[in-house]
């Protein structure tokens, strides 16, 4: 069923010749797909299990937040456990300095997802080159450094025909060119085999998708996520109304992973040269942690599927693994945030195999909303003249009540006549930008010409600040490349199962055996899961405390998590725990605007997610741990919404 390539990069994969035999590899999955080759596997999780349940020292259940043991001593526990952790401190020194905002700020980050491309230093180090280079035409404030923060770079819409600029390219700057093959490099794909686009975000990427593949040939839209995704919800949508019929992959509780026989009757195409339909494939969940395993897009495209891998949930390296160095999807979608704990903002990669670019040709939408182009970002001056036109727009004079510092400058902005200027011509210039946006032809190659050269004299900084685009440095992604796959996946795996066990670890103080106050969905200690992780808290009373809420108070104590939603899950006969797992959700039901009504439907469970990255500490999950542990008081929420209430006069939104 497996081409001979994948069958044998598996087969060495699977008898332990990569360091990391089970990466990937979900394993109830193999040993349905391959029942002899899960052995040595099963054993390297037995005694990673018996190494993590030592990790907490020699209590294995806490009742009381105050009987936690320190940091200090906990840290000792955990190395003494996984003692090759150590070998990964080039992370801690790499985070002290380049990410020193974090040790500043106090600040725990556990809602990032995906790749960032600066460094926080290098950010800062370009708003401090960038403002003394205008400061000659015009003075920067403190007030608007902390307001509009550092930047290096932005996106701006384009307008353009997207079969034709995965053909022939675009007008692409040398930045554009720059970061295009930087990104191919760091994703491990062929600038040869693959062509690629700038868009909007992870969404826009499978929006475009949805529109220009041909699902009035291939009527099926196959995705395999095991919770509620925005943008796979986008392209669900746009297939429905082109006529697809959208299949999903189900997830057997309570472990969560791939009910296979299901999956597999559903891609095994029964007639020879059907043309199948889109097959959408993440390697892992960005909300449980589950990995799968590659030889699900294999089978996909042997039996007729064009096969997109969702690579937004990916860690740094993760495209380095042995099995996706040798498969090559049809497309490929993932997506880049600027800095680390600093700016969640950035832009998401479409890859379009070329040999795969036909299937697109007859795509009938003539321009592609959510295809951009990457541009330096403004220079300080220009983040002040575009503060100054929205006061002009949206404020009657000083009376509004805005503050300006005028200690070092002139004390009114109007007495600049080259501010006003330039003013004029970022108004027009985004007047331009919208206007493209409402065409529906293509953009000829005048107007692209004429963009070019604007985007030229617009931020003439570009290379002042960065000493030519030659010296322009990604030291987000230079940072991942310096530990590489091995070290990152030691340092993730070892974090998460740890954390795993901690707060498993909690319990209410009822009765012998207690009441768990955490619940983990999906999978609990194993070798093979990814470093994200959902789970509830519940009170003494066995109620679960609104995630909402949890995230709320998390952030006041700067911890950041996410809530997530998990669904397509199924129940082996157990209709009992059925009614009693799922939660009830309010949708509205299509139809017209006036006539529409909201009905309930058993959908999922609303979650708690938390997902480390290779700039995790052992800092950042031990303070995870210890706030979790603090709703073992019954009066924890209670006190926590007094307290809020004391300092900000009002209750906290529930």
């Amino acid at each position: 069923m497996f081409s001979p390539c994948i069958r044998e990069a598996s087969e060495t994969t699977f008898h332990g010749c990569c360091p990391f035999p089970a990466h990937f590899l979900g394993l109830a999955e193999l040993h349905d797909l391959n029942p002899k080759s899960t052995g040595n596997v099963s054993k390297s999780q037995q005694n990673f299990a018996v190494a993590t349940a030592s990790s907490l020292g020699p209590n294995a259940e806490f009742t009381n937040h105050e009987s936690l043991p320190p940091l200090s001593e906990s840290f000792k526990y955990f190395t003494r456990a996984y003692p090759q952790y150590l070998q990964t401190n080039q992370a801690d020194q790499i985070r002290a300095h380049e990410y020193y905002h974090l040790s500043f700020s106090n600040h725990v980050c556990l809602d990032y997802i995906g790749h960032g491309l600066f460094s926080y230093s290098q950010q800062e180090s370009h708003f401090q080159a960038a403002s003394t280079a205008s400061s000659s035409s015009f003075p920067v404030s403190s007030e608007h450094i902390n307001v509009l923060g550092p930047q290096v770079i932005d996106i701006s819409y384009k307008s353009v025909d997207f079969y034709s600029q995965i053909q022939y390219g675009g007008h692409e700057s040398e930045l554009e060119l720059k970061i295009k093959k930087r990104i191919m490099s760091f994703m491990n794909v062929s600038e040869a085999d693959y062509s690629m686009v700038f868009t909007a975000n992870q969404a826009s990427a499978f929006k475009i998708l949805g529109e220009c593949f041909p699902f009035h040939s291939n009527r099926n839209l196959l995705t395999v996520y095991d919770h509620e995704n925005e943008a796979i919800a986008a392209i669900t949508d746009i297939a429905k109304k082109r006529g697809a019929r959208s299949l999903s992959a189900n997830f057997m509780w309570p472990i969560l992973n791939i009910q296979s026989g299901k999956l597999r009757k559903i891609i095994v195409s029964k007639k020879k040269k059907t043309r199948r339909g889109l097959f959408i494939f993440p390697l892992q969940s960005r909300v449980t942690g589950a990995r799968y395993s590659y030889l699900w897009m294999s089978m996909a495209q042997e039996n007729g599927w064009h096969v997109v891998l969702d690579a937004c949930a990916l860690g740094p390296k993760d495209m380095d693994t042995l099995g996706l160095s040798l498969f090559k999807p049809d497309f490929l979608v993932c997506s880049f945030y600027k800095v680390f704990g600093e700016n969640p903002s950035g832009f998401g990669c479409l890859f379009v195999k070329k040999s795969s670019a036909e299937v697109l040709k007859d795509s009938t939408i003539a321009k592609s909303v959510g295809i951009v182009s990457v541009v330096p970002a403004h220079r300080p001056s220009e983040f002040l003249e575009d503060s100054i036109i929205e006061d002009r727009e949206t404020q009657p004079g000083p009376s509004a009540g805005v503050e300006r510092d005028t200690s070092t400058g002139p004390s009114s902005f109007s007495d600049l006549p080259s501010v006003q200027e330039s003013s004029h011509e970022i108004l027009k210039s985004r007047e331009i930008e919208e206007d493209n946006k409402k065409q529906k032809g293509p953009l000829s190659s005048e107007i692209m010409e004429l963009q070019t050269a604007h985007d030229s004299a617009r931020y003439p900084l570009y290379k002042s600040s960065f000493g030519g685009s030659s010296e322009f440095d990604f030291m987000g992604l230079d940072h991942a490349d310096s530990l590489g796959l091995l070290l990152i996946g030691m340092r993730e795996r070892y974090q998460i199962n740890w954390l795993i066990n901690a707060l498993i670890s909690l319990q209410h103080p009822h009765g012998k055996s207690g009441l768990p106050l955490v619940r983990i969905y999906g999978p609990k200690i194993r070798f093979d899961r990814g470093p994200a992780l959902a789970f509830n808290v519940f009170d003494w009373k066995g109620e679960k405390v609104d995630p909402p809420l949890v995230q709320k108070i998390a952030d006041r104590k700067k911890i950041s998590l996410s809530c997530g939603f998990i669904q397509n899950i199924w129940f082996s006969g157990n209709f009992e725990e059925q009614e009693t797992v799922l939660e009830t959700r309010t949708t509205e039901v299509e139809g017209a605007q006036e006539t529409k009504k909201k009905v309930k439907v058993k959908a999922g469970i609303s979650v708690i997610t938390a997902s480390l990255g290779f700039l995790t500490n052992f800092d950042d999950i031990y303070r995870l741990w210890a706030f979790v542990s603090r709703f073992l008081d019954a009066d924890f929420v209670e006190k926590e919404q007094w307290r809020y209430m004391a300092l900000n006069q009002q209750t906290v939104a529930i």
